[in-house]
């Protein structure tokens, strides 16, 4: 005999989940709770008293039966329940004995669940959902998962590793949990809502490289830099969700700014420490950091906790803690300037001093060798002798030369 399909096994997991919810709620009735659906007729039957005659129906704490309400022999219609019709209902015989005590609870079929999953690292992935239809009954949802395979790849692995449950907390409602996930599959998840009158399913089909969301990062500690004052130390760890393997490496992105603008600066590193070289001295600053896998897949986490730092001589805090200081409660000498890059009157940094005394140095060198190279060029040019000076010289050095000459060599 063939074994069934994982999809057939999964169909079957549900519909046992189905029964096993509806038999429960079967046994409810029985014991004196009936569930109706609001817009529908709803029938109460008084058990027993098909024997009797004269039966009565009554409704604890009215004076009398719903409007519009009908007698069938021994039933009671309500004709499109209301809401307002819910409650407790009582049949009696002819002398007043009671037969029958139901607790009539209207509500609204299930809707579809809006689903959304989330993996915090790359082994395990979560999903939560919520109810689009309030039913006003009560409600479970059974949750699985079914690995989808490439082709040829059923063969190659065990069905039990295709599917299965996908694990509810009870301290989280509305959540569940995939563990021991592959990095690089897709999965298929069924998220399905039953109440006593029905039930309705939502399909997602979940590829992990695309839902990594790390946790945001931890220990997050800004500190001043010491003789650089516009400088600030910032230094944060992985989080704790998140496994240290050489494959799976998260990269980090900080955002500052002073506390008394609004405008963030942004900078990206693979680093856990970061220096922030353009603080502004005196200013206390907001620093956060988010984590992002490093082969860019998936989104940012969330911020991290907010940390504050004053660079320069100033105050240092970190999240939670409340302590200020003489220097932290005074107003800062300079007031910071309304213009998108403010600098103070005195921030200077003598190691940008230096660069800058270097650079005019250098091009100073260049300009003064420059210089030099023209007026050789210029002197050389003025010392080659032109072609009519040349012919003088030797017209002169010739008559020079027949002059002394004997007359007799002469003549």
């Amino acid at each position: 005999m063939c074994a069934p399909s994982p999809g057939l096994r999964r169909v079957m997991a549900l519909l046992a989940a189905a029964l096993v919810s509806a038999a429960a709620w079967e046994e409810q009735e029985e014991q004196g709770v009936q569930y109706g659906q609001v817009g529908a007729d709803v029938v109460l039957s008084c058990a027993g008293g098909a024997a009797r005659s004269g039966v009565q129906w009554r409704r604890e704490g009215a004076a009398g039966l719903p409007e519009g309400c009908l007698l069938r022999e021994t039933d009671l219609l309500l004709p499109q329940a209301q809401l307002a019709m819910g409650g407790p209902y009582s049949c009696h015989d002819g002398t007043g004995q009671l037969l029958r005590s139901i607790s009539l609870r209207l509500g609204y079929l299930p809707g579809v669940p809006s689903v959304s999953c989330r993996a915090s690292d790359y082994e395990n992935f979560s999903c939560s959902w919520t109810p689009s239809v309030e039913t006003l009954l009560p409600t479970r949802y059974i949750t699985t998962y079914r690995k989808k395979s490439l082709m040829g790849d059923e063969r190659r692995r065990p069905q039990s590793s295709q599917a299965g449950p996908c694990v509810q907390d009870p301290a989280r409602p509305h959540t569940c949990t995939v563990h021991q996930c592959e990095f690089w599959s897709s999965y298929r998840l069924n998220v399905t809502e039953v109440n006593p009158l029905g039930s309705r399913f939502r399909l997602l089909d979940v590829t992990m490289q695309a839902i990594i969301k790390p946790d945001p990062p931890e220990g997050l500690v800004v500190e001043p830099v010491p003789s650089a004052p516009r400088r600030l130390q910032v230094r944060w760890r992985y989080p704790a969700s998140w496994p240290r393997e050489l494959h799976f490496q998260l990269k980090f992105r900080l955002q500052y700014r002073p506390v008394a603008h609004s405008s963030w600066s942004v900078v990206e590193t693979v680093n856990l420490s970061e220096v922030i070289t353009d603080a502004f001295t005196g200013l206390e600053h907001v620093v956060q950091v988010s984590a992002k896998d490093f082969l860019d897949a998936g989104n940012w986490s969330e911020w991290s906790t907010e940390a504050w730092a004053t660079p320069g001589p100033g105050l240092t805090s970190a999240p939670g803690d409340e302590a200020t200081t003489e220097a932290g409660l005074e107003c800062p000498a300079e007031e910071p300037s309304l213009a998108p890059n403010p600098e103070p009157v005195d921030g200077s940094d003598p190691t940008e001093k230096v660069t800058i005394l270097v650079s005019l140095g250098v091009f100073a060198f260049f300009i003064l060798a420059a210089a030099l190279g023209i007026a050789v060029a210029v002197w050389l040019r003025e010392r080659r002798p032109s072609k009519d000076e040349s012919k003088k010289h030797n017209f002169l050095a010739a008559a020079v030369h027949v002059r002394t000459l004997p007359k007799a060599q002469i003549l």
